[in-house]
């Protein structure tokens, strides 16, 4: 018995001296390291669907670990091996100090350093309310202009989130500004929640976010608007091209006490005569408007006028080009003013001169519009290559839109 356990006790400590070497050999072929701390995305799971978080988590935190080469190697070549979890079950309304929760799928791992290691959370109970939209007007129409009754949708919102926020608020608008516009408004418009105050809340969602509106915007008996035509003589310097001759205003608003007056009127007001010749630079200047006597403008009396002169290249004004109405509906008549423009080209001397009338077509496309009066741009098309279009005048042409009357015969006794 006595040697038995002799023997015995050197075959334990056979053992452990077996173990220790073996444990020496694979520590020393795969050591545990601690590297810089990895940035892991923040879980939030458990939240209770009646609560809304105030408070703002941090969206990543940064873990370090102590693992062996093998597991780092795997660690840094797979995704969501490592994962923070911030679990907010059974929390109910009010300021909590939750603890992040790190899971690491491999084997073996130890966390050395979590950074923040808990968040505090703010909850607050899910409050919803119905707000009445009201619609906000800024400005004036432009002159002679006048706004119709408002279409508005919807009517309501109802706006939601954490409890605190939606008592506060107290008002849901609309903004829309009217300032100087001449078409009609038909488009949306993002909701805007106010409180007491009228100060704008932030934090709170708006269902819908926008609302429709339109608004009729028409003239009134009296105004007009018209077309401005630059009224040009002479021809610039030889060797320059004239580029562009442009007008600001492009349409004015006349007005007259006799509304038969206005509407008598082409649809194109002219300048007083502008002098070009032998010009060599730009020219900027107002001029004043020809009208008759009873007709005042609305506004200033007088228009700037923008001439672009340049050298080397030549140009070529076309006068009295005929307009070509195009997409015309069935059933539809087009009166357009004037029934000429002018055309300003530019190009090589050789092209323009033997350029004719009916290398150039002028257009107006009235497709899909309805009954009723449009100011609208012409399309000039040059049929010739290397023919640039520099300037149409005027710029804008009055189209007048209606459904002819056929009379019906009345029958013979």
């Amino acid at each position: 018995m006595r040697s038995v356990a002799a023997n015995l006790r050197t075959l334990l400590i056979a053992f452990i001296l077996a173990v220790s070497v073996w444990i020496s050999a694979v520590t020393a072929a795969n050591p545990d390291e601690v590297r810089p701390p990895i940035t892991v995305p923040l879980e939030l799971i458990g939240e209770d669907p009646s609560l809304i978080m105030i408070s703002t988590p941090p969206s990543v935190i940064e873990v370090t670990l102590r693992a062996p080469r093998s597991i780092w190697e795997q660690l840094t070549a797979q995704e969501n091996t490592v994962r923070a979890i911030l679990d907010l079950s059974g929390l109910s309304a009010g300021e909590h100090t939750v603890d992040i929760q790190i899971q690491v799928s491999l084997r073996p791992t130890q966390i050395v350093l979590t950074n923040p290691t808990s968040v505090t959370v703010k909850l607050e109970p899910l409050a919803t309310k119905t707000l009445p939209l009201d619609l906000s007007l800024s400005g004036q129409p432009a002159i002679g202009y006048q706004a119709g009754d408002t279409i508005l949708d919807p009517t309501e919102v109802i706006v939601s989130g954490p409890e605190t926020l939606v008592k506060q608020a107290s008002r849901a608008r609309i903004l829309v500004n009217l300032g100087g516009i001449r078409e009609s408004i038909d488009q949306a418009v993002t909701v805007e929640i106010l409180d007491e105050k009228n100060a704008p809340l932030d934090g709170i969602t708006v269902n819908p976010e926008t609302a429709h509106v339109n608004i009729p915007i028409s003239q009134q008996g009296g105004f007009r608007d018209v077309a401005v035509k630059v009224v040009v003589q002479g021809q610039q310097a030889a060797g320059y091209r004239l580029e562009n001759i442009s007008v600001f205003p492009p349409v004015i608003t006349v007005f007259a006490s006799d509304p038969d007056l206005v509407n008598a009127l082409p649809g194109v007001v002219e300048t007083q005569p502008l002098d070009l010749q032998d010009a060599k630079e730009n020219i900027s200047t107002r001029l004043a408007l020809t009208l008759p006597p009873e007709i005042t403008i609305v506004g200033s009396q007088t228009v700037q006028v923008q001439v672009d002169i340049s050298p080397i290249q030549t140009s070529l004004t076309l006068l009295d080009q005929p307009i070509t109405v195009i997409g015309l509906p069935e059933g539809f008549f087009a009166q357009i003013s004037p029934l000429t423009v002018d055309v300003i080209l530019s190009g090589p001397l050789p092209v323009l001169d033997a350029l004719t009338p009916q290398d150039v077509t002028i257009t107006i496309d009235v497709s899909g519009l309805d009954v009723g009066t449009h100011q609208l741009t012409p399309k000039v098309e040059v049929l010739v290559g290397n023919v640039l279009v520099e300037s149409i005048l005027p710029g804008t042409i009055e189209v007048v839109l209606s459904i002819p009357v056929i009379p019906t015969a009345t029958p013979k006794p």
